[in-house]
């Protein structure tokens, strides 16, 4: 199994206790994808969790040991109530569900986007988003 096919399990089954609509999870792992890209890239969305007081938590995502989990509140409180609210109607959710989802996915996401513990070059991420995106939506 490659790591893009491992991951989009990983991110799906995240959810798999919050939801029984594989649709929802896919359109949230969707605008996870869109949240990175909307951000600036994957460099200014971590700046963004690092500023607003989650950056031992990004540091563990990036790096190669464990991750540190982090709330649904908290990423919430980082995103904006806006953002979580877009994200949450786009993938048919609550927006408490939409952040409790987030906090799963997120630092999965990151860790494996982040596999030598660096953040890649934007080309480099742009092409693994891409291929991921290509195998959950066809």
């Amino acid at each position: 199994m490659g790591l893009l096919d491992q991951l989009a399990g990983q991110a799906l089954g995240a959810l798999g206790g919050q939801q029984q609509d594989a649709a929802p999870q896919a359109d949230l792992l969707s605008g996870v994808m869109g949240l990175i890209n909307g951000a600036g890239g994957l460099p200014a969305l971590l700046q963004k969790f690092q500023e607003s007081g989650l950056g031992d938590q990004v540091t563990s995502w990036i790096g190669l040991g464990d991750n540190q989990p982090v709330s649904g509140e908290q990423i919430a409180s980082a995103l904006g109530g806006d953002t979580v609210a877009q994200l949450a109607q786009q993938a048919g959710v609550a927006p408490e569900q939409a952040s409790a989802g987030l906090a799963q996915l997120l630092p999965q996401i990151i860790d494996k986007l982040t596999p030598q513990g660096a953040v890649p070059d934007q080309d480099l991420l742009q092409q693994g988003l891409s291929l991921l995106k290509g195998k959950l939506f066809g």
